[in-house]
């Protein structure tokens, strides 16, 4: 039998953990909302004034601005299959979604999974909406370092430096025993797992 007072407790012993999750929730879905909008807004901006023959030296050569597009992954990769890399990155966000979702109780966590989410929509944006086709669009590229022309490194854009940052900070987070839930684990713990 359930008397008003165990209600009422145990209203109060999840509003606590829903409040902070909620707020981290906030903090991951504007993370990647900015993230889509800034990458967005340089890709606008690249195809603009960039033509893909002229490439723009910056700081001494260390960063060339040469606008490309790729139909595949990191380093051109799998450039048959953006379908396939569509479908796979609609997966991958749904995942880090429900993620977070269902277990978030870190601020990093929330910055870094929204860096990861956001890029990973930015360059399916471009494949969603840029020709050929729907979910078969070359995403555009104009980062290049040390070269203008992307030897020795691959052409990039802001959407594939949020996600290796947001890779980063997530391997940092797990190699100093901070997990996603907002605990932190000892090295005492990490002997005895």
């Amino acid at each position: 039998m359930t008397t008003d007072d165990d209600t009422v407790a145990s209203e109060d012993q999840q509003t606590p953990r829903q409040g902070p999750r909620r707020a981290l929730m906030w903090v991951f879905g504007g993370v990647a909302a900015a993230t889509i909008a800034i990458d967005a807004g340089s890709k606008a901006l690249v195809v603009a004034g960039l033509r893909p023959s002229e490439p723009v030296r910056l700081l001494g050569g260390v960063i060339y601005l040469t606008l490309i597009r790729n139909s595949g992954a990191a380093f051109s990769m799998a450039s048959r299959f953006t379908l396939g890399l569509s479908v796979l990155a609609v997966a991958v966000v749904c995942a880090i979604a429900w993620f977070a979702w269902r277990r978030l109780g870190s601020a990093w966590w929330a910055v870094s999974l929204g860096l990861i989410a956001g890029g990973a929509l930015g360059n399916l944006v471009d494949r969603a909406f840029r020709p050929p086709g729907f979910m078969r669009g070359h995403v555009v590229d104009f980062i290049s370092l040390f070269n203008p022309y992307g030897e020795g490194w691959a052409i990039f854009n802001l959407a594939d430096s949020s996600l290796v940052i947001g890779v980063c900070i997530v391997v940092f987070l797990e190699l100093t025993g901070r997990r996603i839930d907002g605990t932190r684990v000892t090295k005492d713990q990490a002997v005895g797992e």
